[in-house]
């Protein structure tokens, strides 16, 4: 294989990158990513977290990279979309009982999410969550 077609190294600046390869995110942008998926989960240290603990992230650190800009988005609109979806859960178990488990099934996918975002994301991957309503484009 020549040297120019190797597709696990990052093309020159300036060229696309081959068809099927992820873009090259550095070091930096990765864990800035990754954070702002993980900062979700400080809501089991802090008491605070799920929607807050991204959105300060990605305040933050939007402007540094394409990547951290995108990713942090996604896990605010991630969070965001998991507290409505919560808050329809808590009228269901007033109203018929069996909200109690979507807001349990919401709780466990919320955190398997969020782990398999942070994951991809420090691995340079763009994730996007299922069932996103997406309020920040």
């Amino acid at each position: 294989m020549s040297e120019g077609n190797n597709p696990f190294e990052s093309p020159a600046a300036g060229e696309p990158a081959p068809t099927g390869a992820s873009e090259f995110v550095d070091k930096d942008a990765r864990l800035w990513g990754m954070l702002c998926h993980l900062s979700a989960l400080s809501v089991f240290v802090t008491g605070v977290g799920l929607w807050l603990g991204p959105l300060i992230c990605w305040l933050v650190k939007r402007n540094d990279s394409p990547f951290i800009d995108d990713q942090g988005k996604e896990s605010v609109n991630f969070q965001i979309s998991m507290l409505l979806y919560s808050l329809v859960a808590g009228v269901l178990v007033f109203c018929f009982g069996i909200g109690i488990f979507i807001a349990l099934g919401l709780f466990v996918a919320n955190i398997v999410f969020v782990i398999i975002a942070s994951m991809k994301a420090n691995d340079g991957i763009r994730y996007r969550y299922p069932l996103t309503i997406r309020l920040i484009s």
